[in-house]
């Protein structure tokens, strides 16, 4: 499959094939789903905490006799029925990332990939690099290339006057190859490859 490559000013630069096996194939909803899914729980902190009634010090006197009152035996002020008790089966601190298989995490990145190309939401660029870190220079072209929305992967390295003019930008995010994942291609409309990443990603993919 051949998609047309451009420059940052919206000019033509040619074209460049890439494999079906990584561009070309029919996006499954329920793989993207599991792979979002993975990222994020990964990614939870899971600190949340509440004390049990072992960890309350509350008095332990018992607060009326046995027998006789018609309520319930009580022997500490801790249980969770009363103000100020023990929490009964509250969070506590643990972690909630759980385990995808590796071949189903590098075929979620095809299938999100894919989506992209499909959607003709996958745009190509010659290279990605300013000559000055300005803010203004970088919204110039991307008002050229009609993007609001983009993630932009770069290849092993970010030029930093273009990482430093992008980081201003609202919705515009940009990575290295190395850190492109499912979540954050989904979350933006527009996906931006350089010419680098796409050869480092058919690298990685095939």
């Amino acid at each position: 499959m051949d998609i047309a490559v451009t420059t940052l000013d919206g000019a033509a630069a040619g074209s460049v094939t890439v494999s079906d096996d990584v561009f070309g194939l029919e996006p499954r909803a329920d793989i993207l789903q599991r792979m979002v899914r993975y990222q994020l729980s990964k990614r939870q902190a899971g600190t949340h905490k509440t004390k049990t009634r072992g960890e309350i010090d509350r008095t332990t006197a018992k607060a009326y006799k046995q027998k006789g009152t018609g309520r319930a035996r009580h022997g500490a002020k801790s249980a969770p029925q009363f103000r100020g008790g023990g929490k009964a089966f509250g969070p506590v601190v643990r972690s909630h990332a759980h385990d995808l298989p590796k071949k189903v995490r590098a075929l979620a990145l095809k299938h999100a990939l894919s989506a992209k190309a499909k959607d003709s939401d996958l745009i190509i660029v010659d290279a990605m690099s300013l000559d000055a870190p300005k803010t203004s220079a970088l919204k110039a072209h991307l008002g050229k290339l009609g993007l609001a929305n983009a993630l932009f992967i770069a290849g092993d390295a970010v030029d930093d006057g273009f990482r430093l003019a992008a980081r201003n930008i609202p919705n515009i995010d940009v990575l290295p190859v190395q850190g492109i994942n499912v979540y954050d291609i989904l979350r933006r409309r527009k996906l931006v490859l350089s010419r680098a990443a796409v050869d480092a990603l058919q690298e990685r993919l095939k």
